[in-house]
């Protein structure tokens, strides 16, 4: 199916601004997700349309830039710490929760995580034997419940 260039042109402006999902602006404009990827993929390669850049979520800053916001939002007051959070699109308790988690991983040593690895492969050697017995245990249920009906329709077997 062709679509005409003005429609083209109004997907790819919508998806750009990144306010609504591919598949909702599929679902309005009747034209399939493969096709808007490739429509974004063309015009990306022919330099038509700049890859509006998103705002980061905070979950994606590395340590490092953690550290560096940790460290500059340090020494402002409340005011400008509201001002300067709202900057870098960042809440307070997301400061207080990387503050937290520094403070936790400076406490681990070497010592604990060669522990939490043998802890890790303890768990998965138990993990596999559990597997192991539980097989054991269903196939020694079917062969007493075989056993059971073998009896049922043949009778008790006779030793002589």
């Amino acid at each position: 199916m062709k679509h005409s260039q003005e429609l083209r042109e109004t997907v790819t402006r919508k998806v750009l601004e990144g306010t609504r999902s591919q598949g909702l602006i599929a679902e309005e404009f009747g034209v399939g997700r493969s096709t808007i990827q490739n429509w974004l993929r063309q015009d990306r390669r022919s330099g038509v349309t700049e890859v509006v850049k998103q705002e980061r979520r905070p979950e994606d800053w590395t340590a490092q830039e953690r550290l560096n916001a940790l460290i500059e939002s340090s020494i402002l007051s409340d005011d400008e710490l509201g001002g300067w959070c709202r900057g870098q699109g960042l809440h307070t308790h997301h400061l207080e929760r990387w503050r937290r988690e520094l403070i936790e991983g400076q406490g681990r040593d070497k010592g604990s995580q060669s522990t939490l690895r043998a802890l890790r492969a303890e768990n998965r050697s138990l993990k596999k034997e559990l597997r192991r017995k539980e097989k054991a245990l269903a196939e020694t249920a079917a062969l007493l419940v075989l056993k059971k009906k073998a009896a049922s329709i043949w009778g008790e077997r006779e030793d002589d």
